[in-house]
């Protein structure tokens, strides 16, 4: 039976076992969206196409499974650019669809044409145009193939119009056959055993965990592996989850705005076990006194990262699941040493902490949800002060559990996030933490959640700043506040003209309420606390300081 290039399209979805997708419509997409009415695929109408990317990319981060995001040619297209950048830099596996000009107008600077697969090359795992129908199924499988093997990453597919009009048969493609694109996934022998050998032979072991322990589902191999060699853990902002934060192994995030114990532990250890990691600046601050007196084990799925920012003394590249398994065939229990002992010695000495001066404090209202949600909520962050204070101040013992822009730093990420997020987990409790800033970029996302009937909360920390930037001006630019002061609606009044629950929330004793009070009510609610406006994010690594040089 012969269909359109559109129905091909949905069929090759429900194959992929798709049945969510995040969306836009427009005239290049019309033929995709009148497909798309007659299916069981549920679409999620956003505000926005920037939405649309971010959601996807949450549901991919709370699910596991591949987001799938659509819109129409010309800005609809580049309007996902920001999201599927996003998701580039953090590896997570999602899939965008665009609809395009008729291949007779492409090139003639036709309206709303633009060049989406030359604008996402440098932002993609991998992209296609689709110029034959015939192609289409094929693309679509390999598509969701690249996306989800080996490292994770964006594919955009664009189908010009045409292309999703024209009739043709329907067959299943076969089996993906993609030459020169093999993924490696099981370590190497050899260098299993080299790395194994160094954990065994250090007295100051630390293990360094970030995303892709996450992405890999290796959090209970590396919660194995630091238990049986009883290693201290720091984690990465990507990383947070994948091993329990109240473990008492845990030393929590390290990096620019770790804790002060985690970036200790780096800078005296011996060896440096770096499990699905990029050494990113953000966390070495100086390379050269990065972890100064240790030995390194790279541990991950793309050889082209292992040896890409560090010098490292024992590669393992491979899936880090199969990778950490592998290396613990060859390892025996340790017993406690005194390197434990002074871990635990700095955690004593060196809490996270601040200076209760009477006002709403960010970090008293971060462990309120963390207490009033039992460490159990999905939390999503925009990017700013509040999410250091997120990362800092909630206890994460749940891998999928901290949605975050890490590499790329979006501003309006977390809303529309959530409500990825919401959608792959419809009977758990997702909140957005958000600043007064990055709320105002996806705002319009209200009207999403509202209309769905998503019961996101959102925790605004409102400082009337754009605070992380705020914050560097005054302890690198002698206080000169240039263009960060926030002027700011009223958001529990937006919050209700949108359908919401709005609440504003001014003084300390009125924070765990306002909390306990959104968690009753199964509806979206936006809480807007108006916190102290100079509170900063300490400890802070001034930028190109060693990581044991901190502020606070």
């Amino acid at each position: 039976m012969k269909k359109s290039g559109a129905e091909i399209l949905m069929e090759s979805l429900k194959a992929q076992g798709v049945d969510t997708i995040f969306g836009y419509p427009g005239g290049a997409a019309l033929p995709i969206y009148d497909a798309l009415y007659d299916t069981d695929i549920n679409h999620y109408l956003t505000r926005h196409e920037q939405g649309a990317a971010h959601a996807a990319d949450g549901y991919a981060r709370a699910s596991g499974k591949p987001g799938v995001c659509l819109a129409t040619s010309g800005p609809g297209a580049t309007n996902l650019v920001t999201g599927i950048a996003n998701a580039y830099m953090d590896s997570i596996p999602m899939v965008a669809f665009t609809g395009q000009v008729a291949t007779s107008l492409l090139g003639k600077d036709s309206f709303q044409e633009a060049d989406i697969t030359g604008i996402t090359l440098p932002v993609t795992k991998h992209n296609y145009m689709v110029k034959d129908v015939n192609d289409l199924s094929k693309i679509v499988k390999e598509a969701f193939h690249i996306a989800t093997t080996g490292r994770p990453g964006p594919v955009l597919v664009d189908i010009p119009k045409d292309v999703s009009s024209t009739v043709a048969a329907y067959e299943d493609p076969g089996p993906v056959l993609l030459p020169g694109y093999s993924p490696a996934f099981k370590p190497d022998p050899k260098q299993v055993s080299r790395a194994a050998r160094a954990i065994v032979e250090a007295e100051r072991p630390v293990i360094y965990a970030g995303g892709g322990v996450v992405s890999s589902g290796a959090h209970e191999e590396l919660k194995e592996l630091a238990e049986t060699l009883l290693m201290p853990v720091a984690t990465t902002l990507m990383g947070l989850g994948g091993f329990p934060g109240d473990h008492p192994l845990s030393v929590g995030m390290l990096g620019m705005h770790g804790s002060k114990y985690a970036n200790y532990a780096i800078s005296d250890c011996d060896l440096l076990v770096a499990v699905g990691v990029r050494f990113d600046d953000r966390v070495t601050g100086k390379l050269e006194s990065f972890a100064p007196n240790a030995q390194v084990i790279h541990i991950d799925i793309d050889q082209a990262e292992i040896g890409k920012n560090v010098r490292v003394d024992f590669p393992v590249a491979g899936d880090v699941r199969l990778c950490l398994r592998e290396i613990m065939k060859q390892l025996e229990p340790k017993v406690e040493s005194a390197w434990n002992g002074t871990i635990n010695k700095w955690k004593k000495e060196y809490p996270l902490g601040y200076v209760d001066n009477g006002r709403i404090k960010p970090q008293q209202v971060i462990q309120e949800i963390c207490t009033a949600t039992k460490g159990q909520a999905r939390i999503a962050t925009e990017v700013g002060q509040h999410q250091m204070w997120a990362a800092q101040y909630y206890t994460f013992n749940r891998p999928r559990s901290f949605i975050s822009s890490g590499g790329l730093g979006t501003m309006g990420f977390g809303f529309p996030a959530a409500i990825g997020v919401q959608v792959a987990c419809p009977e758990e409790t997702v909140f957005d933490i958000a600043g007064d800033g990055s709320f105002q970029m996806n705002i319009q996302e209200l009207a999403t959640v509202v209309n769905y009937k998503l019961p996101v909360k959102v925790a605004i920390l409102n400082n009337g700043y754009l605070g992380m930037v705020r914050q560097w001006q005054e302890l690198f630019y002698n206080r000169r506040y240039s263009y960060t002061e926030m002027s700011n609606p009223e958001f529990s009044k937006v919050a209700e003209a949108y359908g919401a629950v709005g609440i504003k929330i001014t003084t300390p004793s009125e924070v765990r309420p306002a909390i306990e009070h959104a968690l009753s009510v199964d509806e979206p609610v936006v809480m807007d606390f108006i916190t102290d406006p100079e509170e900063n994010v300490l400890p802070m690594v001034p930028p190109g300081e060693a990581i044991n040089k901190m502020l606070g």
